[in-house]
Order: C-alpha cells, then structure tokens, then sequence
C-alpha cells in the first residue's frame, strides 16, 4: 500500500509528526512544495500535515495545496496531524470539518502541543495503522 504523508512544518515539530507517521506505516514523507494535486491518484492513502498558525488556521500556502487536493480524496484514507503552541487544537477540528464536507475519508486526527511527546506518539502510530 502507498502512502503519501504531506507536510510542512515551521520548526520541525510537524516534520517530527511526519516522521513518525512514515517510520510506522511505511509512507513516503513529502514537503508540501514537492507535492501536488495530480499525485494524489499515485497513493492508496495520504496523510497531511500542517501546525497551527495566525488564529487558529492553516498556513496559506499550505492551504492553497489542501484545497487543490482534497476533491481528489474521497476514495482514500485520509489523516491530518500537525502541532501547536496555543489554543485549543480548533484549527485541527475546521480542518477536519472541511475535509468530510469534500468527501475525504478522514480516518484520524492527531495534534501534539509543540513537539509529539509519547501520547501524540502513540496516536500518531495508531492513525498509521488506520491508513493501511
């Protein structure tokens, strides 16, 4: 199974998400400006990563990618990770939100404040058995 986990990440705590993501499913880590909307048909499942940014929201280059590509998700596995310094994890529920309402398959969802610690870990390892 092929695994693409898609991310981008300012101080390397999402990379470190990616990391563990791929180290546990086999995946292959791509930073969001090497990936676009046409190698979604490539994966059986895709994980995205993206921290927190401004208000809650994600990166505006990010986000740019994500709306190219989550019309092309609905037949595949989706996970969404990424980390934060404040707030709630708010931005992680929206993003979630918007990706079902584009028919992704969202099977899991995972934040770490700042960087993974051992729970985040361990979610992080769940999320990628749910994708293969």
């Amino acid at each position: 199974m092929s695994v693409a986990i898609v991310y981008w990440s300012q101080t390397g705590n999402t990379e470190a998400m990616a990391n563990i993501l791929a180290e546990a499913c086999g995946g292959e880590v791509v930073e969001w400006d090497g990936f676009s909307a046409a190698q979604v048909a490539n994966y059986d499942a895709l994980a995205f990563g993206c921290p927190a940014m401004g208000d809650e929201e994600l990166d505006p280059d990010f986000e740019e990618l994500w709306n190219d590509c989550k019309d092309g998700l609905a037949d595949k596995p989706v996970a969404l990770f990424g980390s934060y310094d404040w707030g709630t994890g708010e931005w992680m529920e929206t993003w979630a939100e918007d990706a079902r309402d584009a028919g992704a398959n969202v099977v899991a969802t995972v934040i770490a404040n700042l960087e993974p610690d051992d729970e985040a870990e361990e979610a992080l390892k769940e999320a990628a058995a749910k994708l293969v």
